[in-house]
């Protein structure tokens, strides 16, 4: 018994892309086929036709030359005249009729129309000095060519000389080779379809494996890829899903890292905010001291919940759909004398020299606020990895088509093989020093994509023990 899920499957195949393809492609065959041989049989039955035309031509002027000087000397009625024009409707299978150039019929082979006036439009035509054919359609009769020549004499037109014949044949005989082809056409269309079904099959088959993969994919399996070993179009789109793939991979690890790294984040205040708290609730005596140095790490280690989650809101508000920005024209230098101002006191704490260096004068149009936390986010990158007693200095100056701002400090610097990864969410250079630091991850990304929402870019420099130099470039011009 058919169940309604194998109805569906068979449905479902022969809605396929693969099956469109092959009714697609046999449909433009059939149709290419139909006009092909519609050409051949109207090419054959012109040519039939007018092979029988010239053919009933010369014969009609052998007997306008046979019979012209009867016509001219009104002795057409001569027994030999008739008998010869008898014999010779026989063996050319044609009804023969002459005029004069009266319109009355001399000489019929039939004897129905002799002394009747003709005035048939081959006939007017022939006696004014033109051949001329007509191709009629009777019930009784069939299909009939009608000839027409004059029958001149001294340049003159005497009469003429009228043929009738059926064509019949030629249209058995065209109709004969349309049968003939139609059977070709049929085999080749059965064949054709033969192979197209084949060759879809092996096609369509990278096809099948991408959504099988697809499918796998779907279910959270990224080690799946399609291998595709043709050199056509397939090939690049298993070459791009196999990337996007890798991609997603890539993507689906940093979240998982990332989800661990914020759980221990988030984990470690909260478990020194619990330790500190049932160490107040179970004290038996009231220290003001304990209780005051046990709330300043409390207060501590809220703001570090605040950062993390701050630093979480941010990047999810740094989507184009939501990010609005408010640019106005700013004065870079004071923009940077102010964070420099608020980051001292950060750097102070390692004892770290902030400097900042204005060698010119840069208003430009920008969105203050997040132009500001971009900077910040830099620099506090640099503070956390610089030593204690290190040196980070700010430079603001113009270089072609941008302000930029160098931050560089003479800190760990960063590994050569990650620089292509930093500013990607999530990616942390060294996991076990950045859960010291107090960092998510997320600082570098926000400020490139706070950037690049500002049609600038980032560039960095970096070697291993001597330092790092962040290069924030945004264009002078909008």
């Amino acid at each position: 018994m058919v169940t309604i899920l194998e109805v569906d499957q068979n449905k479902k195949k022969f809605v396929s892309v693969r099956w469109k393809l092959i009714s697609t492609y046999l449909l433009l065959i059939l149709i290419t086929l139909i006009v092909i041989n519609l050409v051949i049989c109207k090419t054959v039955f012109n040519i039939y036709i007018e092979q029988e035309k010239n053919n009933s031509f010369s014969k009609a002027n052998i007997i306008s030359n046979r019979v012209r000087h009867q016509l001219s000397n009104d002795r057409m009625d001569e027994k030999w005249v008739q008998v010869s024009i008898d014999d010779y409707s026989k063996e050319i299978n044609s009804r023969i009729i002459i005029v004069d150039n009266s319109n009355i019929v001399q000489l019929d082979s039939h004897n129905s129309f002799l002394g009747e006036k003709f005035y048939h439009d081959e006939i007017k035509a022939a006696l004014r000095g033109e051949n001329s054919s007509g191709i009629y359609n009777f019930k009784q009769s069939g299909r009939v060519m009608y000839i027409a020549v004059p029958v001149i004499l001294n340049d003159e037109v005497v009469g003429a000389t009228f043929l009738s014949r059926s064509i019949d044949h030629i249209y058995y005989e065209v109709r004969h080779i349309w049968r003939k082809l139609e059977l070709i056409s049929v085999v080749s269309m059965a064949i054709t379809a033969i192979v197209v079904f084949f060759l879809a099959g092996v096609i369509f088959r990278p096809l099948n494996d991408l959504k099988y993969t697809i499918n796998k994919v779907t279910q959270g399996n990224f080690k799946e890829k399609v291998h595709v070993y043709s050199n056509d179009e397939f090939k690049e789109v298993a070459e791009a899903f196999n990337m996007m793939i890798s991609k997603l991979e890539e993507v689906d690890n940093q979240r998982k890292d990332f989800v661990a790294n914020v759980s221990h984040e988030l984990r470690t205040p909260l478990t020194s905010i619990k330790i500190l708290s049932e160490s107040l609730i179970n004290q038996d005596t009231f220290d003001q001291d304990i209780y005051k140095e046990f709330l300043i790490d409390i207060d501590s280690e809220v703001d570090r919940l605040n950062n993390i989650i701050s630093d979480l809101l941010v990047l999810v508000n740094l989507d184009k759909e939501k990010l609005v920005l408010d640019k106005k024209i700013t004065y870079i230098n004071y923009l940077l004398e102010k964070i420099i101002f608020r980051m001292k006191v950060i750097a102070k704490q390692k004892d770290i020299d902030l400097n900042l260096k204005l060698n010119e004068k840069i208003q430009i149009k920008i969105d203050e606020d997040k132009i500001q936390q971009a900077i910040i986010n830099i620099i506090d990158n640099a503070i956390k990895y610089t030593d204690i007693k290190g040196t980070i200095e700010v430079e603001l100056y113009k270089k072609d088509k941008y302000a930029i701002i160098k931050i560089s400090d003479n800190g760990s610097g960063i590994p050569e093989e990650s620089l292509e990864h930093i500013f990607e969410r999530f990616y942390r250079v060294d996991k076990a020093r950045s859960r010291n630091t107090g960092g998510t991850g997320l600082g570098l990304s926000i400020a490139w994509e706070i950037i690049a929402y500002h049609g600038g870019i980032i560039d960095v420099e970096s070697q291993l023990g001597i330092g790092t130099d962040f290069y924030i470039k945004l264009p002078l011009k909008n």
